[in-house]
């Protein structure tokens, strides 16, 4: 259940592309009708300048705050970050967040119907990119009357749109706020993408993608989120938690069921996560994921950021194996070489890749006074 006067937020979609202009994708291909599902918090100013797009990550959604409904018992994934007073105001910015394309939660995606056969895309749905994911957004802001944003805003592969947006769209940000994150992702986060994609093909009802309208393929999703979460904690986080403690008996039990109290939680993690994500979303996004490589793109990561004229804030997070410290740092030299206005912060924390999402008592702050900053500058220069 919400708490009393909960801030109840409703989902919109945006559509567009139905008439032979639909998106022009990376891969070479169109994509339309296009459907971005995005929800919205607090107000947008008359000189519209106040706007701050929220970037969510690899299983997140457009539903960064508030509740859908008085019974929901869960708030939206950032909740602890956007409202009056929080990191992102409410009562100064207008917060945007929209599920990324190939999402599963209201944005065209794998699991929407393709209008030339009535049936899901499943694979035949095109391979997106992160730029893709931020051409979409673009046209959303577009749509919303807005002609440049105060600030874009994510963590993980949040931080890449992030990053992305200030490539793709130069003049268009003020403010680029990017945390646990990288501007290509290592031959480690390919792997782990790789086992995870492989065990939702080989469930034996996944059926090539085509598993709409039957029983999904959900012991490979799940077993692809219980990879994908070892990768979001850390070794510290994980010894805390679990240790080697046994889950509900005294001894071992000498057969192959789950014993330890830390296969027990990655199997209610993977079996949790299958009620809310679709498995063709999981391959299509760290696809795009594996694909982000601002370096190869545009010839080194100086050259990717040549016509930026955004301020920047990067955090990492010491105990964030999955994007360690020295690939945010890698961003933050490249944008120094290129004299551009960059803030770096590296927290100590303990909870691993996930720090962005739990650690908000130290980075809230943070957040708070660069957007101060972007937004006086605004103010003064336009």
């Amino acid at each position: 259940m919400a708490p009393p006067d909960p801030l109840i937020v409703i989902p919109r979609d945006y559509f567009f592309g139905a008439e032979n202009d639909g998106l022009a994708l990376e891969s070479g291909r169109e994509l339309g009708p296009v459907t971005i599902r995005y929800e919205t918090y607090g107000n947008l100013d008359q000189k519209r300048r106040n706007a701050v797009l929220l970037l969510h990550a690899f299983s997140g959604d457009a539903h960064a705050a508030g509740y859908h409904d008085p019974e929901e018992t869960h708030p939206g994934w950032w909740d602890s970050m956007i409202g009056p007073g929080k990191a992102f105001d409410t009562d100064r910015y207008y917060v945007i967040c929209s599920n990324v394309l190939g999402g599963c939660r209201g944005s065209t995606g794998p699991g929407s119907t393709d209008p030339h056969t009535g049936e899901p895309y499943g694979l035949t749905f095109p391979v997106v990119t992160m730029e893709d994911m931020v051409n979409a957004q673009h046209k959303l802001i577009s749509h919303l009357g807005i002609d440049r944003l105060l600030a874009v805003a994510g963590g993980s592969m949040g931080g890449m749109q992030a990053l992305q947006w200030s490539v793709s769209y130069p003049n268009d940000v003020a403010g680029v706020i990017v945390l646990a994150s990288t501007a290509r992702l290592s031959a480690q986060g390919i792997a782990f993408n790789a086992v995870g994609r492989n065990a939702i093909m080989s469930d034996p009802l996944w059926n090539g993608g085509d598993y709409y309208g039957s029983a999904p393929p959900d012991r490979g999703l799940s077993i692809a989120r219980m990879i994908g979460h070892i990768t979001y904690l850390s070794d510290g986080a994980m010894h805390e938690r679990f240790g080697r403690r046994l889950q509900e008996r005294a001894d071992f039990g000498f057969d192959f069921h789950d014993q330890f109290e830390v296969e027990s939680y990655l199997e209610h993690k993977g079996g949790t996560f299958v009620d809310r994500f679709d498995a063709n979303t999981y391959i299509y996004l760290s696809k795009a994921i594996d694909y982000f490589d601002l370096c190869g793109k545009y010839g080194g990561l100086e050259a990717a950021f040549s016509n930026c004229s955004s301020k920047f804030l990067v955090v990492s997070f010491t105990s964030d194996w999955l994007y360690p410290s020295y690939q945010s740092k890698e961003i933050v030299v490249a944008l120094m070489r290129r004299d551009r206005d960059v803030s770096y912060v590296e927290i100590d924390c303990p909870f691993g890749h996930d720090s962005f999402l739990l650690e908000t008592e130290r980075q809230g702050p943070m957040i708070s006074s660069f957007l101060g900053t972007v937004y006086a500058d605004v103010q003064t220069k336009r």
